[in-house]
């Protein structure tokens, strides 16, 4: 049975599949509208609500170094998915790149691991969207009747129609063609970008130097617990994280790492891509390091106009602004917010459908969902499943303790992919690398140990509950996935022994 559970997809029998009439996506992204989408969905809540939060909680200005750090971290991750997202231009990122190199069970449990990060990290956002524009309503004198809102305090049926109505607009939008996404995408984007340039130079004019000392605080050690809710490695080995001090840089990097989520969901895209082995590369770092730099110049703002102490945890980006007698800069921000939670939410769903869409063409998942729309060449069925089941999920629950269980599974998925970098390199010293990870396999074993590091500190709760979605999957995955997939029915089609790196007509 092990060499049926661990049987791989060659690379070209993925490549051949795309290029089936009924199962192929259309090719219409540009290295500039890969950079948009990563922009676009890394960039939410999390700069202007976890950069002062981490700051006042954990590692005071230094949070700065706290966002350098989480940025290495991904980057690490990044240049594994630049490798294989160029190398295997197929949708479904970690979940094919793993059927690729570690082989089918692990593909499922990547492809089911990612299902449900996409799923949660839509709906999470939607009921952040949600609230935002219910606030900016309230403000207009425009108010939702409490039965609408799903917000705290609404008594009997509570049902949020604008985190729903989102979540179906954008299905719509995501039926209708990527390349009508990816120019939504452009738009907003640079207008919550403007948001953030104006917050920083804005904030500039106002940073005190006396609020950066001390750059560390002294460190003091969190204490120890036997809470669930406690980090793993605290229960694991009763060695609690520390606030402030060098530690406390490293373990606000495990919090503000929530703040990058969603650079991987660039390589979901690859297969619609005209020319992935230059693009997607540029595409994925691109969009990493022009996060990071907007991250660090808005930590450094912060807590520059105000001391780390007095910082708020609910909104201190805005709060400090007020703080300052500048109340009219706190719109701006949450104006940016709510227009930046659209790509966010949209881009996520759009991951999601393409993951489901390559499980469904490999006979993992039923293969009805493999089938693309006749005219706009999306996979317009699994996108208005997905899109219903989530606007249902954000308009009914209150998910923000299993906003966590994006991070754990994002980490899960980086260490997969680093992983399966230095098995293909073995197995498959042949294949055409237009972009090859420097250093294997040094460097993604550290991506591996960085991730599993911060993993490590996320809260014991959160691997509990992403342990039961693990044993579901396993259960789908026998009584399905494993007599239905393609390889097992012999269904491969005949492979050349020669693979020809697609997209070269295009260059």
């Amino acid at each position: 049975m092990s060499s049926t559970l661990f049987r791989t997809k060659k690379v070209e029998q993925s490549i051949l599949d795309t290029e089936e009439p009924e199962h192929a996506l259309k090719k219409s992204l540009s290295a500039l509208d890969l950079t948009v989408f990563g922009v676009g969905v890394i960039i939410g809540t999390g700069i202007f609500v976890l950069t002062g939060t981490v700051a006042k909680n954990n590692a005071g200005p230094s949070v700065a170094l706290a966002f350098v750090v989480a940025g290495v971290v991904c980057a690490l991750a990044a240049l594994c998915y630049a490798e294989f997202a160029s190398t295997v231009p197929v949708a479904g990122s970690a979940y094919t790149f793993s059927y690729a190199s570690l082989g089918e069970l692990p593909a499922w449990i990547i492809g089911w691991d990612l299902v449900l990060e996409f799923a949660l990290g839509t709906a999470v956002v939607a009921v952040g969207w949600s609230g935002y524009i219910a606030s900016l309503l309230d403000n207009a004198g425009w108010h939702l009747p409490e039965a609408l809102s799903g917000r705290e305090g609404a008594s009997g049926f509570g049902f949020d129609i604008l985190a729903a109505a989102l979540v179906l607009v954008l299905t719509g939008i995501l039926v209708l063609g990527m390349k009508l996404s990816a120019r939504i995408t452009s738009l907003v984007v640079a207008i919550k970008v403007t948001v953030v340039l104006i917050v920083i130079i804005a904030g500039a004019f106002f940073i005190k130097a006396d609020n950066y000392k001390p750059f560390i605080p002294k460190a003091q050690t969190v204490e120890a617990g036997g809470s669930l809710k406690a980090p793993l490695i605290q229960l694991m080995f009763g060695w609690a994280p520390s606030n402030f001090g060098v530690l406390g840089i490293f373990t606000a990097a495990s919090v503000v790492f929530f703040a990058f989520i969603g650079f991987d969901v660039v390589a979901t895209a690859a297969e619609e891509t005209k020319n992935p082995q230059r693009d997607m590369p540029r595409g994925i770092l691109g969009s990493l390091l022009i996060c990071t730099t907007l991250y660090v110049a808005v930590s450094i703002v912060v807590t520059g106009m105000q001391k780390y102490t007095q910082l708020s945890v609910d909104a201190p980006l805005a709060d400090a602004f007020k703080a300052i007698g500048h109340p009219w800069y706190a719109g701006v921000i949450s104006f940016g917010a709510a227009v930046g939670l659209t790509t966010v939410c949209m881009i996520l769903l759009l991951g999601q459908t393409r993951v489901f869409f390559a499980m469904s063409r490999d006979g993992l998942l039923p293969r009805f969902f493999s089938h693309v729309h006749p005219r706009f060449k999306t996979p317009h069925r699994p996108t208005i499943l997905l899109g219903v089941i989530i606007a249902i999920v954000a308009g009914f629950t209150s998910l923000s303790e299993l906003a966590e269980l994006v991070n754990i599974g994002t980490l899960f998925a980086f260490i997969v992919v680093a992983l399966g970098v230095i098995i293909l390199r073995n197995t498959r010293p042949d294949l055409h690398r237009s972009f090859r990870t420097p250093l294997v396999p040094f460097l993604p074993i550290v991506s591996v140990l960085a991730s599993l590091w911060l993993m490590l500190n996320l809260p014991a709760e959160t691997w509990l509950r992403f342990g039961i979605w693990m044993v579901i999957g396993f259960v789908v995955y026998f009584l399905y996935g494993r007599t239905h997939s393609r390889l097992a029915r012999g269904e491969e089609t005949r492979v050349g022994e020669v693979l020809k790196p697609p997209g070269r007509d295009e260059q």
